[in-house]
């Protein structure tokens, strides 16, 4: 392992934040991080652990800027979670020379991710 990441977040706080800014939602997530999210139930719990993903993934990487984007969050329904990095996020791993691993969590309240660079 050459690097961590950890994120959490309160549900609701990003429930709310996306029902007062509905563009926020195309802002943070990709297309098919939203359509994952919307295909279950309490939508916002899943969006809230992919939000905490791409921070544990920008944290463990010390990216310095970027674009939510190049991030995103794959599987995580029946399958493991992983990551496809693009832009700053792919440069930043090459540069290393390390892959991105993650793994998500939620409660009835919370949302979590770690990320690992190996």
């Amino acid at each position: 392992m050459t690097g961590i990441g950890l994120d959490l977040l309160e549900i609701d706080r990003l429930a709310l934040a996306l029902a007062r800014r509905p563009r926020l939602a195309e802002r943070l997530f990709t297309a098919a991080e939203r359509a994952f999210a919307a295909e279950r139930g309490e939508p916002a719990r899943h969006l809230a652990a992919r939000f905490c993903a791409k921070e544990a993934v920008a944290k463990a990487l010390a990216l310095r800027d970027g674009d939510w984007h190049d991030v995103e969050v794959l599987g995580g329904g029946d399958g493991p979670p992983s990551v496809r990095l693009s832009g700053s996020a792919a440069r930043r791993a090459e540069e290393l020379g390390v892959e991105v691993l993650i793994s998500l969590t939620h409660s009835k309240g919370m949302a979590g991710a770690v990320a690992m660079l190996k």
